[in-house]
Formats: C-alpha cells, sequence, structure tokens
C-alpha cells in the first residue's frame, strides 16, 4: 500500500465538493467522439445560435479602439449604467451604479456572495432539482445545503408550507431559480410572494434570484424575486448575465444588483481574484444591453418549437419516460423511474438515473445527464437547445433504445 503523498493534500473545504455532473456528461460524449462514433449532446445547457452580429461588432471594435487595459474592478462606467438601465426597464428595480456589479460570469457572482456571507454552520435553502452548482458552491463556502424535494404535481417548485418548515435560526440563503435549470419551471409573481410573506419575520435571512433564464419563457410571464416583493428589495441579490440571453457562455459576462453592502463585498472578492471582468467582454456585453432585442422572439420561437418536436417525439418513450411541457428555458426534466430496474438487451440491468443515462450514451449515442446530478433522482435532463435535424434524430433514438427495455 502506497504511503499517501503529504503535498497532495487539499483543503477541507475543497475535498467534500464534487466535480460538476453536466461537465462530466459532456466529457464522456467527447471521449467517444474521439474514438469516432457519432454522439449527438442533450447535455449542455448552451444555446447553438451565434451571438448577434452588432455584439460581435461592438467587441472588435473595442479590440481596434484599444480597449484592451484594465477597467475598474466591477465594470466600466457605461456598462454600470446599462446594468442600471435595464433593472429598470425590464424589471422595475432601482439600483444606483453602486449597486450593481458585472463579473466573470453569473456563477462567480453566485459563488463570490456566498463566500462573501456564509460561515461554518450556516444554512442555505434551495429547492431540487436545483442547477448542480447550487450544492456545491455552498459546500466550498462552508456552509450546509438545505435541500427541499420538489414534485411534478407541484411544477418543481417550492411552496411557502416547505419554506417555513425548513426554516432555522442558523439559515442565511434562499436561492431561487427562475426560470429553473433544470425542471424549467417559472415562478409567478403570486408564487414569489408568498414565499417573501414567510421570509419577512427572519431579516437575517437573504435571498439569492438567480434569473439567468429569465429571457427564454414560453408560456406566463417572468417576474423577479424584489420586483414581486419589494419589501424584501434590501435583502435580494438580483443575478443575471448575457449567456443564456444573447448565447455569449463562451464570453463570460455576469452582472447583479443588491444592496451596496455585499457589493462592496463582491468588489473585494474579485479585486483579490480575477479582477475585473475581460474589457472586452463587457463592451460585448453593453451593446448587449442597450442594443436591439427584437431577436430574441426569433430566438423562443424556435425554441418553442424545438420543445414541442422533442416532447412529440419521446411521447413515444412512454412508459420509461414521462415529461411535462416546461414553461421556460431550454430542458425537458424527464421521469424515468419506469426505467429502473429494467434489464437491457445486453443484459444490463439500470439500477439508477446514472446507469440509464450512461447506456443512452453508449446505446443510442446521445449524452444527458442524470437527475441525480440535481439533487433529484430519477430523472434525466435533456436539452433541446441544438438544431431541429439533430434533435429530432436524438429523440428517436431515445425512443429505439427505451423501447427495447424489458422488466421481469
Amino acid at each position: 500500500m502506497s504511503t499517501p503523498d503529504p503535498s497532495q493534500r487539499l483543503s477541507s473545504r475543497l475535498a467534500q465538493a464534487r466535480p460538476s455532473a453536466t461537465g462530466a456528461a459532456s466529457e464522456a460524449a467527447r471521449r467517444l467522439i474521439a474514438q469516432g462514433r457519432q454522439v449527438i449532446s442533450l447535455a449542455e445547457g448552451e444555446l447553438d445560435f451565434d451571438t448577434p452580429a452588432h455584439i460581435q461588432r461592438a467587441a472588435i471594435a473595442a479590440i481596434e479602439g484599444g480597449a484592451t487595459r484594465y477597467t475598474s474592478v466591477g465594470g466600466t462606467a457605461a456598462l454600470k449604467a446599462a446594468i442600471v438601465a435595464k433593472f429598470a426597464r425590464d424589471n422595475q428595480l432601482s439600483y444606483q451604479s453602486s449597486e450593481v456589479i458585472a463579473a466573470t460570469g453569473a456563477k462567480q457572482i453566485l459563488f463570490n456572495a456566498l463566500l462573501a456571507t456564509v460561515d461554518s454552520g450556516d444554512e442555505v435553502i434551495m429547492a431540487a432539482p436545483y442547477w448542480v452548482s447550487y450544492s456545491e458552491m455552498v459546500r466550498i463556502a462552508g456552509g450546509e445545503p438545505v435541500i427541499l424535494a420538489t414534485s411534478p404535481e407541484a411544477d418543481f417548485k417550492l411552496t411557502p408550507q416547505q419554506l417555513q418548515a425548513a426554516i432555522t435560526p442558523q439559515t442565511r440563503w434562499l436561492m431561487l431559480n427562475s426560470p429553473c435549470n433544470p425542471s424549467g419551471a417559472l415562478y409567478s409573481a403570486d408564487e414569489l410572494r408568498a414565499l417573501a410573506e414567510v421570509l419577512r419575520p427572519h431579516p437575517q435571512i437573504l435571498v439569492l434570484a438567480d434569473d439567468i433564464y429569465e429571457a427564454i419563457v414560453f408560456e406566463g410571464r417572468f417576474s423577479t424575486f424584489a420586483e414581486a416583493a419589494p419589501e424584501l428589495f434590501s435583502r435580494t441579490l438580483t443575478v443575471n448575465g448575457v449567456s443564456k440571453s444573447h448565447a455569449m457562455t463562451g464570453w463570460r459576462l455576469g452582472y447583479a444588483g443588491g444592496p451596496a453592502w455585499l457589493i462592496r463585498a463582491l468588489e473585494l472578492l474579485q479585486s483579490q481574484s480575477t479582477s475585473n471582468p475581460s474589457s472586452i467582454s463587457q463592451a460585448a456585453a453593453l451593446a448587449a444591453l442597450e442594443g436591439p432585442q427584437d431577436f430574441l422572439d426569433g430566438w423562443r420561437q424556435r425554441l418553442r418549437t424545438r420543445r414541442d418536436l422533442a416532447l412529440s417525439i419521446l411521447a413515444d418513450a412512454t412508459p420509461w419516460l414521462r415529461l411535462r411541457r416546461p414553461a421556460a428555458a431550454f430542458y425537458l426534466y424527464a421521469d424515468c423511474h419506469a426505467a429502473l430496474g429494467a434489464r437491457t438487451p445486453q443484459g444490463q440491468v439500470l439500477q439508477d438515473d446514472w446507469a440509464l443515462a450512461s447506456w443512452l450514451l453508449q446505446e443510442a449515442g446521445v449524452s444527458v445527464v442524470p437527475g441525480s446530478a440535481f439533487g433529484m433522482p430519477g430523472y434525466l435532463r435533456l436539452a433541446y437547445a441544438t438544431d431541429d435535424e439533430r434533435l429530432a434524430r436524438a429523440c428517436r433514438q431515445i425512443v429505439a433504445a427505451c423501447q427495447s427495455l424489458r422488466k421481469e
């Protein structure tokens, strides 16, 4: 037995964190592709649309104009003004420049907010299914994720009764993601107000509203938490970005609005870690926020068509997969409980959603993410942000694979 290398000791906060499951699914697909296999990925949360041309031109102009130096840590004055204007225009939220920040992706803001406010023993409430990084961010920050299971009957949304029962003196944050990755759930303004009523008597609890999918809504109306519950405005951090709304995942530019004391803390963390976000990405984000938004109607229509196409084809995977029609985002969250314990043509018994996802990759050549990664076993997440022909082919291949399953 080899002796552990003492130089390889990790900090306790990192040793308990787990790698991203979505990243692992994508990497497994890439390995098969490198071996010459034909694989269609429905695992990545990334639009296949190009970044709009006017945004690309703004970035090129910034490079050619010499905007390649350090900026203020929390973003340029012009970008901050555009963020303030965006919140006022779209969400009826009034911020000052000192109450907004730009960062290297919305993900950095989420992580830094937890790192800045969570101590050992603090609890962070989140509804399952939740985005894979939420629980790990909380653990790395030293806190304890408090995971509340939702149900398809409640459209995968947290209820006031669940929230009330989960609150303790150690509760520090409620993390809300609407529209939700992975379920596509969209909270109404009334539902957000009902949650706010529960939080009102607990002044130590902050609300982290992750609105990154705000622009991708098919049915219903988007409302952010601070808009629905203005009495908790001073306790809410509203996080957004250009990754999903403008197909700019690789540009790494997120932004947030919140109380000045918290924004100062986020700037302090950035100043001692990444410093300012890319000056070129800031110029592009400025064009994204101030420029035309009419392209979004076409994008939403194409995504709605893809959602309905996938649902129509995957209906033939019943009873192995059961799906609901999500109101927003670009994911299907498929109930696969019926397939667990089934036997494949190769004789393998699919014991859990990880095994099912792995088998679909090998058998159907389609990469998906198991629901266990999102805190809710017995489901699969399928991203339909890919072109119609590939999406239809992937769904048909999933159906064919599922129809080969048998239960004894």
